[in-house]
């Protein structure tokens, strides 16, 4: 009987979260941005490197640098939320790395370390500039984990 309550639970939770993800894709569909995560609220920042609205909402440049992130798999290593598994955590590398340093690292690889070179794909050599401002804000801690999105123009700026 208890085995059957878990599983009702989990089947429960499951489709709780696949609902309530449908209804934020839903709504950004129809041009509302998603609610900012928990703790974004009205978290903002103009950077040379970034632009974000409540930690979830950012320029096309850094958008494209989440993208390549994600096509890369670079989770595998240094975790979801950039915190680092058997790779560095990189929300405290981008403290210290210089963007050359970073250039080099994401081209060249660290082998001894077990970082592999990117230099041979296009992806990577054409948005590692937006990688390294995707994931300076996210070790600024101006944007959140998690999905991004594109910054939604103010109703008040789109009437100007």
């Amino acid at each position: 009987m208890r085995m059957r309550s878990v599983r009702s639970f989990v089947l429960f939770s499951a489709v709780g979260l696949l609902a309530g993800g449908a209804a934020v894709h839903e709504a950004w569909a129809q041009g509302e941005p998603p609610p900012p995560p928990q703790g974004f609220e009205g978290k903002n920042a103009t950077t040379p490197l970034y632009t974000v609205k409540d930690g979830n909402q950012v320029d096309p440049k850094t958008l494209m640098g989440w993208k390549t992130w994600r096509a890369m798999a670079c989770e595998r290593c240094h975790g979801a939320s950039q915190e680092g598994l058997v790779g560095p955590a990189l929300v405290n590398s981008l403290k210290v790395l210089t963007k050359d340093q970073f250039h080099t690292t994401v081209t060249q690889g660290r082998l001894e370390k077990g970082m592999p070179n990117f230099g041979g794909v296009k992806m990577v050599t054409d948005n590692w500039e937006n990688l390294y401002a995707y994931l300076k804000g996210r070790s600024d801690g101006n944007i959140a984990p998690g999905h991004l999105y594109p910054i939604q123009a103010d109703e008040k700026s789109a009437k100007k």
